[in-house]
């Protein structure tokens, strides 16, 4: 069981492609890290394992089941079996969302119930947060909600792109406790993407192998 991607060639419109046949393995209940110097194309395969880039060449395939498309050409039940924590929290979220509609937007979609609040105590935020919007908390704070949503999506495999860039070190080590924690609790597999080695080797991605590009 693995969310898998086999010989992708992937890009953007009016580029040439970022990827060239490359391949990544993220065991189900597994971390594994993904490293390597900018312009690589970490991001674009954390875009394709999560469904939003169709490549051009190559597969997909979650737990063996051949994947077809990207967006919203794929299946709503296949299309949340991964969730994806964006590196910018503020360009991930609508600004005039409240926080507590933002944690809840995977459940409206797929019109099942969820404890908001209890998901938000989950991954410590407050009640009183809930009622703010982005510009109103910080971006720790912002960052939580947003793994909260993914949380309410009920994943199997999440990707981590940079998602503690822009995070000061006390909160990165606050935020790769939480989402650790959450993933173990869950069983799901997870991707972190870092160019910090350090940070990839202290969350425990160095084992399994850190893929390198």
């Amino acid at each position: 069981m693995s969310l898998e991607a086999v010989g992708i060639a992937a890009g953007y419109p009016g580029r040439a492609d970022v990827l060239r046949g490359r391949c990544l393995s993220v065991p189900a209940g597994e971390l594994v890290g993904l490293t390597g110097p900018s312009g690589t194309g970490k991001s674009t395969m954390a875009r394709v394992l999560a469904l939003l880039l169709e490549p051009r060449a190559g597969s997909v395939r979650i737990d063996g089941t051949l994947v077809r498309g990207a967006g919203y050409a794929v299946p709503s039940q296949v299309r949340r079996q991964v969730a994806l924590l964006f590196q910018s929290p503020r360009a991930a979220t609508d600004p005039r969302m409240a926080l507590r509609t933002i944690i809840g937007q995977p459940a409206a979609i797929a019109r099942r119930a969820i404890d908001v609040d209890e998901l938000a105590s989950r991954v410590g935020l407050t009640p009183d947060l809930l009622g703010r919007r982005p510009h109103q908390v910080s971006d720790g704070q912002l960052q939580r909600a947003c793994i909260a949503r993914a949380l309410a999506q009920q994943p199997r495999y999440l990707i981590c792109d940079e998602a503690t860039a822009m995070l000061d070190a006390a909160t990165t080590a606050s935020i790769m406790r939480l989402v650790l924690h959450e993933a173990s609790e869950a069983g799901m597999g997870v991707l972190m993407i870092s160019h910090d080695l350090e940070l990839l080797d202290a969350v425990g991605a160095a084992s399994p192998p850190v893929f390198a590009w």
